[in-house]
């Protein structure tokens, strides 16, 4: 099983920006010790509460502060950019850093809506335009573009011996549909709430082999907490289980929230039952709890790869719960 990492930079409540940013770099240069084998990171707009804005100058940053571990965007919200563009920059990175690069891509806005306008001023947007997009970068990546595209002969630089790992990443059956018409590997954000069955199984079922993936490659990003008991894991779960809990209801705090705070919050019974049903899709407990879980889990979705999403306010337990998992699934 590969154990990988989703990083989303969250400001945690009492710490600065830069505090956030440095640690990110800590929590990568310390899995890749572990072993983990990539680290992406995320791309959010109009969020107090989460540093990564920019996920290739992120990238950029922990490159030049690991040596082995795989690096990625989780995701560029591509409908916000120009495929030319975001293949210049990762070919870039590429360069930099060669066979070390992935680049993940999602059409979701990742902000919010005011946000969005903002991002997409001037900007002539096609309906479903997503599929060509993805198309498009692909080929400016391979610098294959057919003769009779838009843009005949365009080719993005800098020149690179191989190209970074393309992935599609969704959270519903739409994005897999698209991964495998278009032959793309695909990366399941279980960790939002869902299941993922139905679009997993539609990605292996429908699967189409293209020139830059012969097979269907596939993983999930899922949500885990590792403590010595179980009821400090599920302790340490109350920051994101507020936090989500205020991101769902349009409320969305400037941070992520202390133990202490999200342990004295006068939650409703409604908000009580919201939490309850996060806790379904989650995995908690002590490493040998988690391990059993996430292999019944990765078991029964036929994967071999999960990427682990791991929001623990403090952060030195966060450091230990990707250590005893990388240790538990090394046992």
């Amino acid at each position: 099983m590969k154990l990988s990492v989703l990083e989303h930079s969250h400001v945690n409540e009492g710490r600065s920006v830069k505090e956030t940013l440095d640690e990110t770099v800590a929590l990568a240069r310390e899995t890749e010790r572990l072993g983990y084998h990539r680290f992406w990171v995320s791309e959010h707009h109009g969020s107090e509460a989460l540093a990564s804005s920019s996920p290739e100058v992120l990238i950029a940053h922990i490159a030049a502060h690991t040596e082995s571990i795989r690096l990625g965007s989780g995701g560029i919200m591509l409908p916000h950019y120009s495929s030319y563009k975001v293949a210049e920059n990762f070919k870039l990175l590429e360069a930099l850093h060669p066979g070390r690069i992935d680049v993940g891509l999602g059409r979701a806005p990742g902000g919010t809506p005011l946000a969005t306008r903002a991002l997409q001023e001037h900007k002539r947007s096609e309906p479903d335009f997503y599929p060509q997009q993805v198309v498009d970068l692909y080929h400016y990546l391979l610098d294959d573009h057919p003769q009779k595209h838009r843009f005949p002969g365009l080719r993005a630089f800098p020149q690179t011996e191989g190209m970074p790992e393309l992935w599609l990443l969704g959270s519903s059956d739409g994005t897999a549909r698209i991964a495998a018409q278009l032959g793309t590997p695909y990366a399941f954000a279980q960790f939002f709430g869902a299941a993922g069955d139905e679009a997993l199984q539609h990605y292996y079922s429908y699967f189409q082999p293209s020139s830059y993936c012969a097979r269907p490659k596939a993983l999930a990003a899922v949500m885990a907490i590792c403590a010595d008991t179980e009821e400090e894991a599920r302790q340490l779960a109350r920051s994101n289980e507020l936090f989500f809990l205020k991101l769902l209801t349009g409320q969305e705090l400037g941070f992520m929230p202390s133990v202490k705070r999200a342990t004295e919050y006068p939650y409703t019974a409604a908000e009580q039952q919201i939490i309850e049903q996060m806790k379904t899709r989650r995995f908690i407990g002590t490493p040998g709890q988690v391990k059993e879980s996430l292999k019944r889990y990765a078991d029964r979705m036929h994967l071999d790869e999960l990427m682990i999403v791991s929001h623990i306010h403090d952060f030195e337990k966060r450091l230990r719960s990707y250590r005893y998992i990388a240790e538990a699934f090394e046992s």
